[in-house]
């Protein structure tokens, strides 16, 4: 017959299974905290608002020709159908910028400042969709929302790296997912602001200087998409699934040609080349918007 265990063992298995509870709770805790050092991940709210980017036209250059299955991640055209694209010319290279002196809080700046997009020419079938939109950034609150309807896919404007300045690989994590497919729509109406830029990137901070444009009329919305073949980890997808710009268009001093070379950040097109370019004049700026009153969560 086995012996009953007594008081004394009794507690000590007692305090043997709290501490191996207390040992699991403390390595679950470990494994999903952010780790030493890391950027803590600002909410889509947050990084969305504050995603302003000057585009520049560039000296024309035509890619491998790559067909890219794109599904809408937005949750308002969640029910679009996949669109197949195939890239065509570079025509834009989109930089982050700050509005009237508005520089992004500490939270985003550090994100925003490396979203580059590098935008190719594109076509699509015609979806017709009436979109209302509302301006999210703060400095242009105040503006009337404007009601659109969506035509054509012109653009897809993807993720790149400047003269090999890449991203911190936090940022990186964000920033190589951000795919926008631009839609060309009527009407257009005009802003009819005059706004003061700031370049926000290393890479440009210090070789274009300040200064103040005319916004003109709204010529395209750009909204995210998930190229077949990436894989968006969860965090991320809750961010950058909030993307959508609207592109106006500026007139305004004449910029420094400016000579870069562009690497791709996004994975699916990563093996392609690097790409030279010049900027060759400030044409549009991009700014954030909701759609249907379905703003991105703080």
């Amino acid at each position: 017959m086995n012996a009953r265990p007594t008081p004394h063992r009794r507690a000590t298995t007692a305090v043997r299974r709290l501490l191996s509870a207390g040992l699991a709770v403390f390595a679950a805790a470990f494994l999903v905290a952010t780790p030493a050092g890391a950027l803590a991940l600002p909410t889509a709210k947050e990084f969305v608002s504050n995603l302003d980017l000057d585009c520049y036209k560039t000296t024309p250059y035509q890619p491998p020709a790559v067909t890219l299955s794109l599904r809408h991640i937005n949750p308002v055209l969640a029910n679009q159908p996949p669109v197949q694209v195939t890239l065509g010319q570079r025509e834009q290279l989109c930089v982050p910028v700050a509005k009237n002196n508005v520089i992004p809080p500490a939270t985003v700046l550090d994100y925003v400042r490396y979203v580059d997009l590098s935008c190719y020419q594109v076509t699509g079938p015609q979806i017709n969709l009436p979109l209302a939109l509302r301006h999210l950034n703060p400095v242009l609150q105040g503006l009337p929302g404007l009601s659109v309807t969506l035509n054509a896919p012109q653009q897809l404007c993807v993720p790149v790296a400047k003269n090999g300045v890449v991203p911190p690989a936090d940022v990186l994590r964000v920033v190589s997912h951000i795919d926008l497919l631009c839609y060309g729509h009527t009407p257009n109406p005009a802003m009819n602001k005059a706004l003061n830029l700031t370049q926000l990137n290393p890479v440009l901070v210090n070789q274009i200087p300040p200064r103040t444009v005319q916004v003109g009329a709204a010529r395209q919305l750009c909204v995210p998409v998930q190229k077949s073949g990436d894989q968006i980890p969860s965090d991320v997808f809750g961010i950058v699934r909030w993307v959508d710009l609207e592109k106006f268009d500026v007139t305004g001093p004449t910029t420094p040609i400016v000579s870069l070379n562009v690497k791709h950040l996004n994975p699916v097109l990563a093996n392609l080349p690097a790409e030279d370019l010049r900027l060759t004049g400030a044409t549009q700026l991009a700014v954030p918007v909701s759609k249907n009153g379905a703003v991105p969560p703080a």
